[in-house]
């Protein structure tokens, strides 16, 4: 199976490399990937050209001009230029475990989505973070975390499990499985029945909203916490709003009480607008499946 692996970036060339050296690493090799940029600069356009070359990677790179935080209309943009059945989400500061895109493979099933989560890092550990420690897994041991910057903590389960562990952790979890756009994966008819991300939401919640409706229509959730594993490069969040957070935290709360699954902002609204996706694939599965926006 083919996967397509989607995250967006913003002006952070640095780490958009460490996370591309990371999915050079991947076990899984049968995948393309798609930065969704939301209107950086050049300096990010010229990387991914070098690292196409350095890696051998298949990225594609979908690009919008800045408009503000826009992540859910670049992330729908995106989605109308994948290519295969099952998308892995994940963020451009997220750097994957070798066996990362192997476990979303492994676990994948039809009606469901799977939710994992990410181990966070300081800014000095993350600065630290060089291709060597990616390249050799360094950097996902705990004892080389520890001793570059990264607090003690009892939540090393977390990164550290082993396969048996993650197993049963998944399942005794009290964490609910909202949906991570850090780390999960649908399929894409799935993906769009709901009509992608609602682009009236900005900073916070946004994916958590998405799972809810792909909840409503159906959808079952599954953890993939403790096996598939990724570490958080931190960063500042000058974009965050309270206010954004709060209407998006109704929103949600909304559409789950109501079992709204449809989104009239999302995908299909792109398409009305004019955008022009680059490939064909996503169109013709909306057409097949005769998705159409409910009660029309």
């Amino acid at each position: 199976m083919k996967l397509s692996v989607v995250f967006t970036t913003y002006n952070s060339p640095v780490w958009l490399q460490k996370v591309l050296w990371g999915f050079a690493n991947q076990t899984y090799q049968d995948f393309e990937i798609i930065v969704a940029d939301d209107g950086s600069g050049p300096e990010t356009r010229d990387l991914i050209e070098r690292m196409r070359e350095e890696t051998g990677l298949t990225i594609r790179h979908i690009w919008h001009e800045d408009n503000g935080f826009q992540k859910c209309q670049i992330l729908n943009k995106a989605l109308l230029n994948v290519r295969t059945d099952y998308i892995v989400f994940t963020d451009g500061d997220c750097i994957p475990r070798k066996d990362f895109l192997a476990e979303h493979a492994k676990n994948a099933e039809p009606g469901y989505y799977l939710s994992g989560s990410y181990y966070k890092l300081p800014m000095s550990t993350s600065e630290t973070i060089t291709k060597d420690d990616i390249d050799s897994g360094r950097c996902f041991e705990v004892s080389w975390l520890h001793a570059n910057g990264l607090p003690r903590s009892r939540k090393t389960m977390k990164i550290n499990a082993s396969p048996f562990w993650a197993k049963v952790l998944n399942k005794i979890t009290p964490t609910k499985c909202n949906l991570k756009g850090s780390n999960a994966s649908a399929w894409l008819d799935d993906v769009l029945a709901v009509n992608g991300f609602d682009e009236r939401m900005q900073w916070g919640g946004l994916d958590r909203e998405f799972g809810v409706r792909l909840i409503n229509h159906g959808i079952t959730p599954r953890h993939v916490r403790y096996n598939a594993i990724c570490v958080h490069l931190d960063h500042a969040r000058g974009y965050k709003d309270p206010e954004m957070v709060k209407r998006n935290k109704q929103l949600r709360l909304t559409n789950a009480k109501e079992g709204v699954y449809w989104t009239n902002f999302g995908i299909q609204q792109l398409l009305i607008d004019g955008y022009q996706p680059e490939t064909d694939y996503a169109l013709e599965r909306i057409m097949q499946l005769n998705i159409t926006q409910p009660n029309e």
